[in-house]
C-alpha cells in the first residue's frame, strides 16, 4: 500500500481526510494540517483546524455546524453572555475541555506536535495528525474596513463579510517542518491536497520553509474547492472577486502549478481541463460533492486511484 499524506484545513478538507481514512490502512495515512488560524481564546490555545479533523475522525463533530463537537452544552457560554465577555467565538463544554488540556500541556512544555498526538489518543483517533509546525504562525487579513484582523475575527467574528485586500501569515519566516511531518513528507508515496480555501487554508502549509520544495518532488495531487462558479464551503469565492480573478478549478490550479502532477476537479468544471492540461498537469473529472459518508469514500477512492495511476505512470 502507498504511503499517503494530506493537507487539510478544517472542514472541507476533513470530509475528504475522513473518506481517506475509510479507503487506506491506518499507518499509510498521515494528515498535516493548518495552524495559520491558531489563537489564544481567553487565555486558551486554540486549533480550529486541527481540532475540526480530529473530532471528524473520532466520530465526534457537529455535523450540522460543521465545527465544534456533536452533542454539546453551552453552559459557560452562556455564563460569558452574563458576564458580557467574549462570546463571538462559541465554545461548548466539552469543546472547552479539549482547549484547557492543551493550555494546560503546552503550559508544561510540550511542543504542539506532542501535544497533538496526546489529546489524538485520547480521542482515539487512530490516523496520524500532525500541526504543519510548531512555530506560532498567524493568519492576518487586511481588510478595509477594519485594518488588518486575525484570521477568527474576519471569519467568526465579522462572517468573512470585510472586504479583504491582502492577507499574511505573520511568523511564517520562521515556521520549519518537524522532524515529524519532514520524515512523513520524505516517505510519502502520494501527497494530496484536500479541498480546503487555498489562500487561507493550504498556503500557510506550503509556505513552510521547505515545504513546496519537497511536494514539487513528490506525486502531488490536488482537490478543487469550486464546483462551477462557486465554493464548496467558507469564503474562497467571495475572496477570487475581492483579488480580482473570477472563481474557477482552473484558478485554484494555477495557484498549486508548480507542485502537483494531478488535479480533481468536478464534472461542473469539465471544460477547464484543456487549460490545466496546457500546464502540465493531468486533470482528472468526477463529482466532487462530498453531501454524506458513501461520497466522502467515493471521492477519496477516486483520487487514490488516479494518484496512484499518475506515481506507476511516472516510474515506468
Amino acid at each position: 500500500m502507498k504511503n499517503v499524506v494530506a493537507l487539510a484545513g478544517g472542514v472541507g478538507g476533513a470530509k475528504l481526510v475522513l473518506g481517506l481514512a475509510h479507503n487506506l490502512p491506518t499507518e499509510n495515512l498521515t494528515v498535516i494540517v493548518n495552524t495559520g488560524d491558531d489563537f489564544t481564546h481567553l487565555g486558551l490555545r486554540i486549533c480550529p483546524d486541527v481540532d475540526t479533523i480530529c473530532y471528524t475522525l473520532a466520530g465526534l463533530s457537529n455535523q450540522t455546524s460543521g465545527w465544534g463537537r456533536k452533542d454539546d452544552t453551552w453552559n459557560c457560554l452562556k455564563s460569558l453572555i452574563k458576564l458580557d465577555s467574549l462570546s463571538w467565538f462559541q465554545i461548548g463544554d466539552k469543546d472547552l475541555a479539549l482547549h484547557l488540556e492543551r493550555t494546560r500541556l503546552l503550559a508544561l512544555g510540550q511542543d504542539l506536535t506532542q501535544v497533538t498526538q496526546t489529546l489524538c489518543e485520547k480521542l482515539d483517533v487512530k490516523t496520524i495528525v500532525y500541526p504543519m509546525t510548531n512555530e506560532k504562525v498567524s493568519t492576518i487579513i487586511e481588510t478595509d474596513e477594519y485594518g488588518d484582523l486575525p484570521f477568527q475575527e474576519y471569519f467568526v467574528k465579522h462572517q468573512f463579510r470585510p472586504k479583504l485586500r491582502n492577507y499574511k501569515f505573520e511568523g511564517i519566516k520562521n515556521a520549519k517542518l518537524t522532524n515529524e511531518t519532514k520524515k512523513a513528507l520524505n516517505q510519502a508515496d502520494i501527497v494530496v491536497i484536500c479541498p480546503s480555501n487555498p489562500w487561507l487554508s493550504i498556503m500557510p502549509i506550503l509556505e513552510v520553509e521547505n515545504c513546496k520544495e519537497i511536494l514539487s518532488k513528490k506525486t502531488t495531487i490536488a482537490v478543487s474547492p469550486i464546483v462551477g462558479n462557486s465554493a464548496i464551503k467558507g469564503p474562497a469565492a467571495k475572496i477570487f472577486f475581492e483579488l480580482g480573478i473570477v472563481p474557477s478549478a482552473f484558478e485554484v490550479a494555477r495557484i498549486y502549478k508548480e507542485i502537483i502532477k494531478g488535479y480533481v476537479l468536478d464534472t461542473k468544471n469539465q471544460n477547464e481541463c484543456d487549460t490545466i492540461s496546457s500546464w502540465g498537469i493531468i486533470p482528472f473529472v468526477t463529482d466532487t460533492i462530498m453531501s454524506n459518508e458513501s461520497s466522502k469514500k467515493r471521492l477519496a477512492a477516486d483520487v487514490f486511484r488516479f494518484a496512484v495511476k499518475i506515481l506507476e505512470e511516472s516510474t515506468t
